[in-house]
């Protein structure tokens, strides 16, 4: 997990960089001379100052965030079909020992529920229930505050744009006062070009952020909602009345 955070930072920084190396590479072609225009790369980079920065290393933090969460909450990785599948051939076959131990070494959100479930079995139907929804609980809340901190950054964000708009606008006013009223409008630039840029980098950061927090949010409640109904028709046939594998229940000796 730690190696897969740092490869998605790398990647983010390199998205970044090819981003910023081919808006120069434009302007260069374009025969933009250091006299006539201001780069891009000076008005959304050095304008920002040591705030513009700082908004800029986070958005690149927050990109590594947003992709490594892409990949490890999925289907794919939470209820996967061949897992499913195979844990319901398990119950077909009332292989149940089997089914513990399949489950107990796959690291999917399915797997350890049914497993904490299963488990159960020997201390009857409602502690199995009461298992599948405590490991459903914990599992999710873990998820869940794995992605809390999309949520922060996208808070915290635009308040370190707001940060550099108010001192952009003290370095307006200060040369104000420096010029006694009647400033070069020249002068002024910098600080009008801190105000703006940190608060575009404070957007820029805040907006992928939140938006990703929410899509995440909801599909990591939909897939636990999914994996709780699986769970419940794998644990259905423990219930009192269902129909028994012949021989009795050999769960019940795993309940330990």
């Amino acid at each position: 997990m730690v190696h897969r955070a740092w490869i998605c930072l790398l990647i983010a920084a390199l998205v970044l960089l090819w981003f910023t190396g081919a808006a120069m590479a434009q302007e260069a072609k374009a025969g933009k001379t250091k006299g006539e225009v201001t780069s891009y790369f000076d008005w959304f980079i050095i304008k920002g100052g040591p705030i513009g920065w700082l908004l800029i290393l986070v958005d690149v933090a927050s990109w590594a965030i947003i992709i490594e969460h892409f990949i490890s909450i999925r289907r794919l990785n939470m209820v996967p079909e061949p897992i499913r599948a195979q844990i319901g051939s398990f119950v077909e076959a009332k292989q149940y020992r089997e089914m513990i131990e399949y489950t107990a070494g796959d690291p999917s959100f399915l797997s350890y529920v049914v497993h904490q479930a299963v488990t159960e079995a020997g201390h009857g139907y409602s502690a199995m229930e009461r298992a599948l929804e405590e490991a459903t609980e914990e599992r999710t809340t873990k998820l869940l505050r794995k992605i809390e901190l999309l949520n922060i950054i996208g808070n915290v964000s635009p308040m370190l744009g707001l940060l550099g708009t108010v001192y952009g606008m003290i370095k307006v006013f200060s040369k104000i006062v420096e010029q006694k009223g009647i400033p070069n409008p020249g002068e002024l630039a910098g600080g009008v070009g801190t105000a703006l840029v940190t608060t575009f980098w404070g957007l820029i950061v805040a907006i992928p952020a939140l938006a990703v927090y929410a899509v995440m949010r909801n599909r990591i409640d939909a897939l636990a909602s999914e994996a709780t109904v699986i769970g419940q028709e794998i644990i259905s046939t423990f219930r009192p009345g269902a129909r028994k594998p012949a021989g009795g229940e050999p769960a019940e000796s795993d309940g330990s």
